[in-house]
């Protein structure tokens, strides 16, 4: 069996999808119809009878929206207070479209903080092991109004792979705006090539990553990569795949080649707790 093949096996699947995927380009307001067609795939995945965390940006963009389509903030406070208005919005229209598929959903917000410490870090395992067991769905983000560390320095994908860490998933998937891992920009350079399966991340593959490119969304490749190292560290495969068709995520767990799969290698030495405190 190929590493494809063995992804059909997956029973614990985090998903990750960033701002840019969730709202309109052109006003940067919810896209329900994408919402609505991701909702329907990760229930599907739930009626397969596997575990499903989904880790959502859109907190930010979805208070610019409520607060009259505002532009894009720059400074930390804005972004906060427009968390704090677009975390409701958006956790209610999680809510109302998976009540219309028979599934229960929780919210968990996070912080670099809550993970650090010992005894809030096991209470936040207890707490998703609890949610598995009575078969909600639990949607994360970073807690925004309170948190600076995720604004400034990334989007979701390193904290999705770190929430693929802690509650031991055996796969990660991160919806992005690309198909994949490329050899170059694809945006800029028509030569590269989409990288179908990466077995270890080195030097080389670090050099091609870019940073952010759209309006909404702040995560690059860079910050997948990130992801994809400490995935793989933590035994989690991972996979890169476009957001456009949320039916990619049916062909991975399929086996189908769709995306970029990382392979995992779980490294003894690596310590989430402690990789959190350093970063």
């Amino acid at each position: 069996m190929n590493a494809r093949e063995r992804l059909k096996d997956k029973k614990r699947i985090v998903v990750k999808i960033g701002s840019s995927s969730l709202t309109h380009q052109d006003n940067g307001s919810l896209n329900l119809r994408k919402i609505e067609a991701l909702v329907r795939v990760l229930c599907e995945l739930k009626n397969l009878n596997k575990d499903v965390v989904l880790v959502s940006s859109g907190a930010i963009a979805a208070g610019r929206q409520a607060a009259g389509r505002l532009p894009k903030p720059d400074r930390i406070s804005q972004k906060q207070a427009l968390a704090a208005i677009g975390q409701a919005h958006l956790m209610m229209t999680y809510q109302r479209i998976f009540s219309e598929y028979s599934h229960l959903t929780a919210q968990i917000l996070m912080t670099k903080d809550t993970l650090i410490n010992k005894e809030s870090y096991t209470n936040a395992r207890n707490t998703f092991e609890e949610l598995f067991q009575l078969g909600s769905i639990p949607i994360v983000n970073e807690n925004d109004t309170v948190a600076t560390h995720e604004i400034v320095f990334g989007d979701n994908d390193r904290l999705s792979a770190v929430v693929a860490a802690l509650v031991h998933a055996d796969l990660l998937i991160l919806l992005s705006d690309i198909d994949g891992m490329y050899t170059g920009d694809p945006r800029k350079d028509l030569q590269a090539k989409l990288i179908p399966e990466v077995d270890r991340i080195d030097d080389e593959l670090l050099s091609m990553a870019g940073g952010a490119g759209s309006d909404v969304g702040t995560g690059g490749m860079a910050a997948k990569l990130a992801a994809a190292q400490i995935a793989a560290d933590s035994g989690v495969d991972m996979v890169i795949a476009n957001a456009d068709d949320v039916k990619n995520i049916y062909r991975i767990i399929d086996g189908e080649s769709c995306g970029t799969l990382f392979h995992a290698h779980k490294n003894p030495s690596f310590h989430l707790r402690e990789y959190i405190e350093k970063y």
